[in-house]
């Protein structure tokens, strides 16, 4: 039986490069694609949990719906696939998701979601601005994929990847990195209506980035394909001792 194969994004079910992942899954398994019917960047781990959501099939195995990306996987896995999925798919995202950014990362969300499902995951993103190159990312997609299948991956783990958006020659290999740490400058902008009444726009902002040779964005930076392994569990063990020795608790 060919594996099964969850396709998913956050750019909307209409961007490109969720169908270009779903031809490059193709090759390997079966594939259903379920994604927003719009776009859903930047709505991290979200579910939605008050009002009712919409399921609509576009054509066979492929599935819009209006809720989040979480809420895509969560639909998928429990009530359109034929059976569990062995693998998701999320991307190709039209722009990095490094560092800090995974955790606004709708994409990266919808791999976070079928890790908890108990599904193996990876998310997969286009580093760099427009015009973006999504053919570049498919080699790199089945080789993710075929790894994943076949090694599995460490429990609560996801592998978070993202390809520099260049030509193909212009690639340098692969990396196994860290998640790196950034922080924008003026990312806030105050607005004024023709009234002039002031608002505000997030986004933007000039980015600033810890250096480091393991991290993501350094790798991308130098033309590498960053793959980043990403553990659900947030626990810091480090400080759990320290609290357990210096916090004077009560109880049991």
């Amino acid at each position: 039986m060919r594996p099964l194969i969850l396709v998913t994004n956050d750019d909307g079910i209409n961007a490109p490069g969720i169908h270009t992942l779903a031809r490059a899954m193709a090759e390997i398994g079966e594939v259903y694609i379920v994604a927003p019917d719009r776009e859903r960047s930047a709505v991290s781990h979200a579910l939605t949990l008050h009002r009712p959501l919409r399921i609509e099939e576009m054509r066979d195995r492929v599935y819009n719906t209006n809720g989040t990306p979480t809420d895509c996987v969560a639909l998928a896995i429990t009530k359109i696939l034929p059976r569990k999925p062995d693998l998701v798919a999320a991307g190709i995202n039209r722009g990095a998701n490094l560092g800090d950014d995974v955790t606004y990362s709708g994409t990266v969300s919808a791999a976070m979601e079928g890790t908890l499902l108990g599904v193996p995951s990876f998310a997969i993103s286009l580093a760099g601005d427009r015009p973006f190159h999504y053919d570049v990312a498919v080699p790199f997609a089945i080789e993710v994929a075929r790894y994943i299948l076949d090694k599995n991956l460490p429990d609560d783990t996801l592998l978070n990847v993202n390809v520099p958006n260049r030509q193909k020659e212009a690639l340098r290999g692969i990396r196994i990195t860290t998640q790196g740490k950034r922080a924008y400058d003026n990312a806030i902008q105050e607005l004024y209506s023709p009234s002039g009444e002031k608002h505000f726009w997030i986004g933007g902002g000039k980015p600033i980035w810890e250096q480091g040779e393991d991290m993501d964005m350094q790798a991308v930076l130098e033309g590498y394909i960053s793959v980043t392994p990403v553990h659900l569990d947030l626990t810091n063990y480090a400080a759990l001792e320290v609290l357990k020795k210096t916090w004077k608790t009560t109880g049991g």
